[in-house]
């Protein structure tokens, strides 16, 4: 008798391990037979969050395809980990999967990550009305959210609303403490909008250097033309 318990056990772990290895979807499968199980969990415990912490590491080096297999190796039950699924995939130029993660992110979490995600992909394939429209539901459901910030004052700058674009971007930077992507946006969006105070607060106050004004006003003479 203990030895049939044990040998249930056993079986319970390999099946309880084998789905714990279980893929989105086969890594090799058309796009018609991708189906990402989304689940809305906010808590990640604390084997998952190494993994996340290890992906997050590679995709700061620029190894995406690498961060991409570690995801795919299991699949987690919280947000934090399709937000990168679907980050990854529009990384490495596979848009529609992408787009498929962020969408079932939105309809099943209704998440300020699902909106960021489908508006960097609407702004990859150059529909800006479409981006503005969901990055800003994103800014309204994650509004202390750095990232989402500043790439809706990016696409604010996009279509030439400059003051609007100067603003989503200061609370960038004042999330970010000064720090991020979002210095060269809010430069870029202080000259275009003609706002030297604000380009002076970025050189007192946060330590903008000459090279990056002068890669700002690089960046702003190329989206005026």
């Amino acid at each position: 008798m203990e030895w049939k318990k044990s040998g249930i056990m056993v079986s319970m772990a390999l099946m309880l391990g084998a789905c714990a290895h279980r893929t989105p979807a086969p890594v090799t499968a058309d796009v018609a037979s991708f189906n990402p199980k989304v689940r809305c969990s906010a808590d990640v415990d604390p084997e998952h969050r190494v993994v996340l912490e290890m992906v997050d590491t590679l995709m700061a080096r620029g190894k995406n395809h690498a961060a991409l297999a570690h995801l795919q190796e299991s699949v987690q039950s919280n947000q934090e980990y399709w937000q990168r699924y679907g980050q990854l995939l529009a990384k490495n130029g596979d848009l529609q999967r992408a787009s498929l993660v962020f969408t079932a992110m939105r309809d099943k979490c209704e998440s300020g990550e699902a909106f960021h995600g489908l508006g960097m992909i609407a702004l990859k394939q150059n529909n800006l009305d479409k981006a503005l429209g969901d990055f800003e539901t994103a800014v309204n459901l994650s509004p202390a959210s750095a990232a989402v910030r500043n790439d809706y004052g990016y696409a604010l700058l996009l279509a030439g609303q400059y003051d609007n674009a100067q603003y989503h971007l200061r609370t960038a930077l004042e999330l970010q403490n000064g720090n991020g992507q979002s210095r060269q946006n809010l430069a870029v969006a202080y000259l275009l909008g003609h706002n030297q105070a604000g380009l002076e607060l970025l050189q007192e106050t946060y330590h903008f250097t000459d090279d990056e004004l002068a890669y700002a006003k690089k960046l702003a003479g190329q989206m005026e033309k």
